[in-house]
Order: structure tokens, then C-alpha cells, then sequence
């Protein structure tokens, strides 16, 4: 470290403690927090001595999405100009998606959907902090990031800002803050929007930036995402390869298409140690068991071809983890460690059931056809309730074992005499 950074860091922290005690120490508390470690350190009794904090648990996650976020923004000019011109018969990853001219689309259309979800979100966590008198959480850090990435291209700033503040205020804030809250932030965010703006949040339609504008023609496009393909009976309509759909080259919100960089991600915080395993594995298995119920109700002939529910129902059951959002949200929502089970039983029960009603949910409700988000958010109101379960069902087994223990008598020395045990 050079003398001029230390320099710069002592300065902040003359600046911090000068405006200890005052009304805006909070905000400035955050900068100095964000740009170096705290200098606060545990000084007495048992503690664990660890490298990782809130913040690089926060930016380990940010670091799993950032290569998510970069393929979105190839991907919306690729969706853009294949709808106005048609996908390409031999396609090159090279010549058709890493071009500039669909980046630049996707800086245009993505980055201000980044910029207003960190702009207001944090604005909002400024605002409380100086109100309520406490630190700045990294908290938003992740789902500033999350946030853009799970919303229609198309949805509009002001749209976005309202959302945010909601989200903010009612998800996390009258809880407490980050690590109180009962819902995930983000989640709540797109709940509101889904809720409050149905006809921008349909799920089964997404927009095509329309760069110049015709004389007298329209700005933009609408075309089809898979699940509305699938939602409306139209799966002979589709030229998606599953190819297409692992790597991502299909239409949908922002960041939930690359199904290949998602579980790069989640192998990636699996491996850091920032998300549960078991939660991911255990909402995949309940995925493909409700794909599986539903192929086998088409099977049994119970379900025709005209009932509005044949699409979806007959969609093989391993595809739905590689269209619309379930995989997005299996590795980056499910896994939040606030909101989710605490318990390593209750991580199975809980993934298990997310994955399981995302399926049903997303079947069943054609007019909107993704369900993982509303899962989710279920299931975060359900993982108090499943870990208070687990954690009885664990003192009762040990009560039993108690019950049930060998007891050994004690010498005259006060020792255990292991030759005259009884059992009682």
C-alpha cells in the first residue's frame, strides 16, 4: 500500500470521527465502510477469526451476476434486431451476438434499469440511516444488481423508481433493516410491480427496442417469449433449440435467459460458500417431480390437446429449468440466507417446495405464465415455520435418546464404572 493511500485513509478517518455523534455520520460512514474494511474489532471473549464480512459476501454474490448481466445486454440488441430481420439460419456467437451494435442496445435499454435501481435504492437506505441513526447496509448491494435483472426490458424508469421505494421501504425497512426481513427485497420489488402494473409485467410477451423510428410505423415489437408460446398452445411455433435455451439465445426479462452462466454462478457461490447447496439441488428435484406429475397427467390421456393447460403440462419435464425465470431464481433468490430456511432439514423441505410450486404455478396460470417468483416469496413466509418444525422434531428425538441412554453408575472415586452399567 503506497503512502499516498494511507495518507487518503487516514484523512477519511479523521473526517469520520469528526462527524461521529452528528445527524449525516451515517451517510458518511458508508463511504468510508465502502471503500475500506471497518476498523472495528472484537477485543474480548470467544469470536471467530474470519476474512468475510457483509460487504465481500455482497460483492462475492455481485461477482456471480456480473457476467449474467453482460450476456443480457448482447442479447437484448440480439433479440432486437432478430425480430426485425429474423434469426439467423447459420448462426455465429462471434458475427450475430458479441457485436457491438447489440451491445449498444443493451447499454441503452439495461444500464438505465441499473443505474435508477441503485440510484433510488440506496438513496431510500441513505435517507433511513440518517433518520433512524444507523449504519449503511450493504444489504442492496445484491439486490440493486437483482433488481434489473428480473424485470421486462421495456418497464419504464418511473415504474422502476416506485417499485424500488416500495420494495425498500415495505421489504426490509419497517422490519428493521437487512438480515430482519422476512421477504427477499428484490422479490418484493417484482411482486409490486406484477400486482400494480399486470399489463407490463405479463410475462408471456417481451419488447424489441425499435432503434429508428418509421414514419407513421411502430417503435418497438412484441413478440412471444417460450412460456407464452407454450401458455397459448403454440409450441409448434417455436424454432428454439435447446441449445438456444441452455445458452441463453432466447427472448424473456433481462437476465433470466443465460441458463449456462446461471449455473456457472451458482457453482461458483456454492463453492465460496455464499449459498446453500441443498436448497438448489432440493428446488430442482422438486421442479422436475411436478414437470414429471404433469407429462404423466398428458400421458394418461387425461388432458387434450384443446385444454388451455396442454402446453405448458406437455412441455418435458426437464425444460422447464432452462426457460423463464426458474433457474434465475432457484440460484440467486432462493438461496438468500435472510429469507430462507436456517436449517440444513429445512433448506430440503423448503427448495423442494419452491421448486415444486413454481412448476404448478406456472401451469396453471397461463394469463402470467411464471411462477418462481411468487413461490419464493411463499415459501420465505413458510421457512420460519418449517425450521421451528425441524428444529422440534430434532429435541424430541434427543429427549427420546436421553430417555433411552445408558447410565453409568460412579465408583467411590466418582469415576463411571463402565463394568456395572444399567439401563433405565
Amino acid at each position: 500500500m503506497s503512502d499516498k493511500r494511507l495518507t487518503f485513509k487516514k484523512r477519511l478517518h479523521i473526517l469520520k470521527h469528526h462527524y461521529r455523534g452528528k445527524k449525516m455520520a451515517p451517510a458518511f460512514n458508508a463511504l468510508h465502510t465502502f471503500l475500506f474494511a471497518p476498523d472495528e474489532t472484537t477485543h474480548s471473549g470467544s469470536h471467530v477469526r474470519a476474512a468475510d464480512d457483509l460487504k465481500r459476501t455482497m460483492n462475492t454474490v455481485i461477482m456471480a451476476l456480473v457476467p449474467v448481466l453482460i450476456f443480457s445486454m448482447f442479447n437484448a440488441g440480439y433479440q432486437h434486431y432478430s425480430a426485425i430481420n429474423g434469426f439467423p439460419q447459420d448462426f455465429s456467437l462471434m458475427n450475430d451476438f458479441l457485436t457491438w451494435d447489440n451491445f449498444w442496445i443493451g447499454i441503452i435499454k439495461v444500464l438505465p434499469l441499473l443505474v435508477v435501481s441503485y440510484g433510488v435504492g440506496l438513496l431510500v437506505e441513505f435517507i433511513f440511516a440518517v433518520i433512524k441513526g444507523h449504519e449503511v447496509e450493504e444489504g442492496y448491494l445484491v439486490t440493486g444488481m437483482l433488481v434489473p435483472l428480473i424485470v421486462p426490458i421495456d418497464t419504464p424508469l418511473w415504474m422502476l423508481a416506485v417499485a424500488v421505494v416500495f420494495g425498500v421501504v415495505i421489504g426490509k425497512e419497517v422490519f428493521g433493516g437487512t438480515g430482519m426481513n422476512i421477504l427477499n427485497p428484490a422479490l418484493t420489488i417484482r411482486a409490486f410491480l406484477f400486482f400494480a402494473y399486470p399489463t407490463w409485467m405479463s410475462g408471456d410477451k417481451v419488447w424489441v427496442y425499435q432503434a429508428v423510428e418509421r414514419a407513421g410505423g411502430p417503435d418497438a415489437i412484441s413478440g412471444e417469449t417460450i412460456l407464452g408460446y407454450l401458455a397459448q398452445n403454440k409450441a409448434a411455433e417455436m424454432s428454439y433449440s435447446v441449445s438456444d435455451m441452455f445458452f441463453g439465445f432466447i427472448p424473456g426479462s433481462v437476465g433470466e435467459t443465460p441458463t449456462f452462466l446461471i449455473l456457472l454462478g451458482g457453482l461458483f457461490l456454492i463453492f465460496s460458500k455464499i449459498a446453500s447447496w441443498r436448497i438448489m439441488l432440493s428446488a430442482v428435484i422438486g421442479s422436475l417431480v411436478m414437470g414429471l406429475v404433469f407429462n404423466g397427467v398428458v400421458d394418461a390421456g387425461w388432458i387434450g390437446e384443446t385444454s388451455k393447460f396442454y402446453g405448458l403440462m406437455s412441455f418435458e419435464f426437464w425444460k422447464h429449468l432452462i426457460v423463464g425465470g426458474l433457474a434465475f431464481g432457484i440460484v440467486y433468490m432462493a438461496t438468500d440466507p435472510v429469507t430462507g430456511a436456517q436449517t440444513n432439514r429445512g433448506k430440503w423441505f423448503y427448495g423442494f417446495f419452491i421448486g415444486f410450486l413454481s412448476v404448478m404455478i406456472r401451469v396453471f396460470n397461463p394469463a402470467y405464465p411464471e411462477g418462481v417468483f411468487l413461490a419464493i416469496l411463499l415459501m420465505n413466509v413458510f421457512a420460519p415455520t418449517i425450521d421451528h418444525y425441524v428444529v422440534r422434531g430434532n429435541v424430541k428425538r434427543r429427549m427420546k435418546r436421553l430417555k433411552n441412554a445408558t447410565i453409568l453408575p460412579k465408583d467411590s472415586e466418582g469415576k463411571a464404572n463402565e463394568l456395572h452399567a444399567e439401563t433405565v
